[in-house]
């Protein structure tokens, strides 16, 4: 327990005074370009929060969740273990985009960005009304639209911007109607107080599935899974490389921790009023099938090391779906979603630093498809191997944590007795495989149609790619130490 009780906000407070600072930096001298002052603020506000959300998370801060404003945030373990990934996450970001913005105007705007949209998804972990939830999503998204479109003399990364920000509409107003149908339903829009109205049942168990069915539309946007995932592809391929890592890890635990909290707070899938209305694991086990299916398949057919990444990036999406699909109160439902918590902490890692390694080649002007990566690993065996460990741990390999997350995905599902689902996943993991395997060939095998003319080695982009290498293969024999944490976490929501 902190004292006062606002004080277990700090992370949020954290991010949001370091938007308001660069705010002022920038305010005080816009028309300068400081790099290095910028980019170390955003570095220094995004360690400070992980810092401080590892450290309540570690003493124990949530074990009893702490209420504030009438319930509306809720602060937790659960809540705190996201929070660690998010800023985590952004904190490699931040690091690897020093570099990888050297030349470009607006770096002040572009590091504001990342710390609202970050503030935003704190929240999200956060949310204990669907109100509150309904603004963090939307504080997330839009300067993710902007950052997406950030390079605006670039055609694709604008186009890539407006298709996002389209999409998003759609998704947001789908969302905003299912909050609107679950009140009407319910008469309250705090996740706790719906839990207790659906004790007793509904008088309009029509109006509250298909506000329910709305809302899972809303996280299926804001996870890149089916059918809101037209997007992603699109959106990672034309925005700055470090902001598809950002948006499709962080942006994507994000949405995650928003659905884990709604879905087992606010609509316990053994109260009677969930059961007359909408039985939601059997939507989410269609979903994680379609999701990591489709992701799986699109990925294998691209030729764009890029895109190939984006329709991963829904494949994995389908793999975390299995930890809300096993829900079914058959099995010991605390390891089942911690399952899926400790996925999304694995994957903010690999994918951030796949992505990053994306950006690296982009800086030296190398290409994207992988015909252009072609003999890169004698230019810059480093990275490459880095990238070698996402890829293979990507897939499922015990190179990395990536390992063991799984591992504990498909037992999750099995002990939630879908063990037919574990199988699909099993599938379709070796199935990715085949176009992970694809970026290692190239890199380590193929002979390149011309040399690679690589003139600078950037220190701070390449030491983000590194850092998420060590974490990812330090994170294997890591969960088996901590992985109680994420199951503790979990816990929480079963309270």
């Amino acid at each position: 327990m902190v004292e006062p009780a606002w004080a277990a906000t700090a992370p949020v407070l954290v991010l949001a005074s370091t938007a308001l600072a660069l705010f002022l930096v920038d305010s005080i001298d816009p028309e300068s370009n400081r790099p290095r002052l910028l980019s170390g603020v955003a570095f220094v506000g995004a360690l400070a929060a992980m810092g401080v959300s590892l450290v309540y998370l570690l003493t124990g801060v949530g074990t009893e969740p702490i209420s504030l404003y009438g319930d509306q945030l809720v602060v937790d373990q659960m809540s705190l273990f996201f929070q660690v990934i998010v800023t985590s996450v952004t904190a490699v970001v931040v690091l690897g985009s020093h570099d990888y913005l050297n030349s470009h105007r607006y770096q002040a705007e572009y590091y504001t960005l990342i710390m609202l949209a970050v503030t935003g998804m704190t929240v999200m972990a956060a949310a204990g009304s669907l109100a509150v939830a309904f603004v963090a999503l939307e504080l997330a998204s839009l300067p993710s639209y902007a950052l997406v479109a950030f390079m605006k003399q670039n055609k694709g990364s604008v186009e890539a911007g407006l298709k996002y920000f389209l999409i998003g509409a759609l998704s947001s107003a789908v969302f905003a109607f299912g909050i609107s149908l679950v009140y009407a339903a319910t008469g309250t829009l705090l996740l706790d107080g719906i839990a207790e109205q659906l004790v007793e049942g509904t008088e309009l168990p029509g109006v509250l599935g298909v506000g329910l069915l709305m809302i899972i539309g809303g996280f299926a946007y804001k996870t890149a899974s089916v059918p809101f995932h037209f997007w992603a592809p699109e959106a990672y391929e034309g925005a700055p490389a470090p902001v598809s890592a950002f948006i499709s890890s962080a942006s994507k635990a994000a949405g995650f921790a928003l659905a884990f909290r709604v879905l087992v707070v606010a609509f316990p899938i053994a109260s009677s009023g969930v059961q007359n209305a909408l039985d939601w694991t059997v939507v989410v086990t269609v979903l994680a099938v379609a999701t990591m299916t489709l992701g799986n398949f699109a990925a294998a057919t691209q030729e764009n090391v890029k895109r190939m990444l984006a329709y991963s990036s829904i494949g994995h999406a389908g793999y975390v779906l299995i930890a809300l699909a096993a829900l079914t109160g058959t099995g010991e439902q605390s390891l089942i979603l911690g399952a899926g918590m400790i996925h999304l902490l694995v994957y903010g890692f690999m994918n951030t630093g796949a992505f990053l390694f994306v950006a690296l080649a982009e800086y030296w002007d190398v290409g994207r498809t992988f015909q252009d990566y072609r003999g890169l690993a004698k230019q810059a065996p480093l990275v490459s191997v880095a990238m070698t460990v996402f890829m293979f741990s990507l897939a499922g390999l015990p190179v990395g944590a990536g390992f063991l997350s799984k591992y504990y995905l498909f037992a999750g599902a099995v002990n939630g007795g879908l063990w037919w689902l574990a199988l699909v996943g099993a599938v379709n993991s070796a199935l990715s495989l085949f176009y992970y395997s694809r970026v290692v060939k190239a890199l380590w095998i193929d002979e390149p149609d011309e040399p690679h003319v690589i003139e600078s080695y950037p220190s701070a982009l390449y030491g983000a790619v590194i850092v998420a290498a060590v974490v990812t293969v330090g994170l294997l024999p890591g969960l088996v130490l901590f992985d109680n944490v994420a199951f503790d976490a979990a816990a929480v929501l079963f309270g």
